[in-house]
């Protein structure tokens, strides 16, 4: 059994002492210096360097190492820091049985040199060893060549291994584990394959440090070049594009793209990375990113749901229109409960001037969203919607998604304006790329032809106006839900004007109340016979006329406080333009009908005059087919009940019938007319004259029926306007009669009739 032997013992921190190996060590800890004092007492200067277990000591045996070596002080120095700094030189490798704690450290160890194995393997194991050493020595400039041939002499297989370990770059784990093999054999493979790995590790370090010097170098040169093209392009005054692309990056990633969509951009950004800064394809593809960039793929509004803040929005903006402004606050009521939408795709139809725009933007405003509008009026070319390729010069996306842009939101308020007069050519159609825009099944998967992704429309509220629904295409009506907005009555006109238009006019012509008042009956009198529309704009131009001649006078210093009223109109704003369509008087042969235009309601006077000739049917005042074939239908109908009404049967036959439309420069059509000519026709046959104070509007067929009609709110306007007491409209459309506002219905008296026959009653 080894004997015990009690020793100054010394613990270090990350270094490992071996046998046969001279190191220094630089002692500092206050017992390890009294270590080192006990050494250099003893006759033999010996003492057991251990190494500990981690890097932070501990108290007790726990925090060293099993294994250590007895070494030699060969020699000391005394430092500044009463430390010592000695050179110590490894005898033999030893095991710690016990360690103590006093004034100094000491331990009992047993000493165990490594047991000597010998044969073919171990020669074998030590020649590979030297050979890998000298494989890793290639590596370190530190370890020169003779170093290698002394090692190679060396036969004492133990002594070659532990000055290899000493001399590797591994870390003290790596070396305590040496430190503790006992066998030769066990100890020359372990080492050897501890050799290998760090070779694999050195050749990949190798790699990555001349892959990043490559790189490096390759940078370098573009860099170089790039700033020598700008200073190129500098003198020639064309600074270029910019070559930014880190900060195109982050605005990709910054965007909000969906993944398909942003792994597209970086690969578009990847190869504009490729290309040269002042090529074309360069521009075009940072003009593409920069799109895919800027467009709105999630930034949103929050949207005010609250129904009084909208109703309070709508009344200040707007007069009148009752019913659409409980159909928009319905449709405000339904998104607060459902939060979201699908499928409403709103359009007004109306005359030029009657809000159909301002109403859009108010919607905005109730909502708290952005608002964004393009004009559809004269487009023909399919790629104003959707786009043209990039690939064309000077492409860019659709209307669509350039206002999505300028909206900055993904939910603005989407105003398609004039959407019944789009046109279409050999181009494309128009009115077929809004198909998609507009389809909620079909709009989240938007593609725009610049873009070639899909883009989500569905959040998108789209409305759209028109003055007729006659001219948009059936396949794009079916996906809108239409709201009329009708032509505003005289009273409305008086409140547009009183309450909005007059203060607009006047903040913008810098007028104030003192210096200008315009009467009642000078605003009557510019609705009646200075303008001549269901709208207010030409209305709005006749005020502005009068603020201008007043601020003309202010600024002459002339006397101002001007009251405009209807004798003095005629100073400021010229000639009354229209004179309205008198009612004719009792005649024969002439009835007083109702028309409508998309200026609003009017009275049609149709006059009917018999003279010789041969049954020939004579027609004038420029009458459209639909209201030729209701002179054709009237004149049949008569003929057939010719005996019921106490007329010749053949009275035809020898008698030319001539009916006109006065104002003939302006043409008319459309089937209401019918009872109205089927009256005048009858009243010159028995020479009888009709009601003076009595408008009909109505479409017969030629047995007589009274069919429905549209536009009664500005018929029933004109014949009020008229001074007329009296009107006849169908049975059908007793139900529109009845949804008009009370102010209306009050002011006249209305006949319902199924037949002509009952037409004939009343106007007779």
């Amino acid at each position: 059994m080894n004997e015990l032997i009690n020793i100054p013992t010394l613990p270090t921190k990350d270094t490992v002492v071996f046998p046969y190996i001279e190191i220094a060590i630089i002692v500092n800890d206050e017992k390890s210096v009294r270590v080192i004092e006990k050494t250099i007492k003893r006759e033999d200067k010996f003492l057991f360097v251990v190494p500990q277990i981690d890097n932070a000591k501990k108290e007790g045996a726990l925090s060293l190492y099993r294994y250590g070596t007895l070494v030699h002080l060969e020699r000391f120095e005394k430092m500044e820091n009463e430390g010592f700094k000695i050179l110590v030189k490894g005898y033999k490798r030893g095991r710690l049985v016990n360690f103590r704690e006093s004034d100094y450290f000491n331990s009992d160890i047993v000493l165990e040199p490594v047991k000597m194995n010998k044969g073919k393997y171990v020669e074998v194991l030590s020649r590979e060893l030297i050979k890998s050493f000298e494989k890793y020595a290639s590596k370190k400039e530190y370890i020169t060549p003779e170093f290698i041939l002394d090692l190679s002499q060396i036969k004492n297989y133990d002594k070659v291994a532990y000055i290899i370990i000493s001399n590797l770059s591994v870390k003290a784990e790596e070396k305590r584990k040496i430190l503790g093999i006992s066998k030769l054999r066990e100890l020359l493979f372990e080492l050897n394959n501890l050799l290998l790995k760090e070779l694999e590790y050195i050749e990949l370090e190798q790699k990555i440090e001349d892959s990043v010097k490559s790189q490096l170098s390759e940078g370098q040169k573009q860099y170089y070049l790039k700033e020598r093209l700008k200073a190129i392009q500098k003198e020639l005054g064309d600074d270029g594009l910019s070559d930014d692309l880190e900060v195109l990056e982050g605005k990709i990633l910054k965007a909000g793209m969906p993944k398909d969509v942003k792994e597209k951009a970086l690969g578009e950004l990847k190869k504009l990375s490729k290309m040269m800064p002042i090529s074309p394809e360069a521009a075009v593809s940072r003009a593409y990113i920069e799109w895919l960039c800027d467009i709105p793929w999630k930034k949103r509004t929050k949207d005010n749901l609250d129904i009084k803040h909208a109703k309070k929005i709508l009344d200040k903006n707007h007069f009148g229109l009752e019913k659409v402004k409980e159909r928009l606050l319905e449709y405000l009521a339904v998104m607060k409960l459902v939060k979201r939408i699908k499928g409403q795709i709103i359009c007004f139809v109306g005359a030029p001037g009657v809000g159909k725009t301002s109403l859009g933007k108010s919607i905005a405003e109730a909502l708290g969203r952005n608002f964004v509008r393009i004009s559809l009026g004269g487009v023909h070319d399919e790629a104003e919607i959707r786009g043209h390729r990039k690939t064309y010069v000077g492409a860019l996306p659709g209307k669509i998604i350039q206002q999505m842009k300028y909206a900055k939101t993904k939910n603005p308020v989407f105003l398609l304006d004039e959407v019944d007069k789009i046109g279409k050519d050999f181009r494309g159609d128009p009115a077929s790329a809004l198909l998609e825009v507009l389809d909620p099944e079909l709009n989240n998967t938007f593609m725009d032809h610049y873009l070639e992704v899909p883009y989500d429309l569905s959040d998108v509220l789209f409305i759209v106006t028109a003055n007729t629904v006659h001219t948009i295409p059936p396949a794009l009506l079916d996906r809108m839900e239409v709201i009329y907005l009708p032509g505003y009555l005289l009273y409305e006109k008086m409140n547009i004007a009183r309450y909005f238009l007059i203060p607009k006019e006047f903040k913008n012509n810098g007028i104030e109340k003192k210096d200008l008042t315009i009467k009642d009956d000078a605003l009557e009198k510019i609705i009646m016979e200075y303008t001549y529309e269901a709208g207010v704009r030409n209305l709005q131009r006749e005020i502005a006329k009068i603020c201008r001649k007043t601020a003309m006078r202010k600024v002459k210093n002339l006397k101002t406080g001007i009251e405009v009223n209807a004798k003095n109109l005629k100073k400021y704003i010229g000639a009354p333009k229209f004179i309205q369509t008198d009612i004719i008087k009792r005649r024969i042969g002439v009835a007083t009908g109702l028309a409508w235009t998309e200026n609003g309601g009017d009275i049609l006077n149709i006059e009917v005059i018999f003279v010789p000739g041969q049954g020939n049917l004579i027609l004038t005042g420029q009458l459209g087919d639909v209201m030729q074939e209701s002179c054709k239908g009237a004149l049949t109908y008569i003929r057939k009940n010719a005996s019921k009404y106490k007329i010749k049967e053949d009275f035809y036959k020898k008698m030319d019938i001539h009916i006109h439309v006065p104002e003939g420069a302006v043409p008319k059509d459309g089937p209401s007319a019918g009872i109205t000519i089927a009256s005048a026709i009858l009243s010159a046959l028995l020479k009888k004259p009709t009601r003076a104070d009595i408008a009909m509007t109505g479409e017969i067929t030629i047995t007589g029926e009274v069919l429905p009609i549209g536009g009664l709110q500005e018929k029933i306007v004109a014949a009020q306007l008229r001074g007329l007491k009296e009107v006849i409209i169908p049975k059908k459309n007793k139900a529109d009669f009845d949804e008009l506002p009370k102010r209306t219905k009050s002011a006249i008296k209305v006949r319902y009739v199924t037949t002509l026959d009952e037409v004939f009653k009343l106007v007779f």
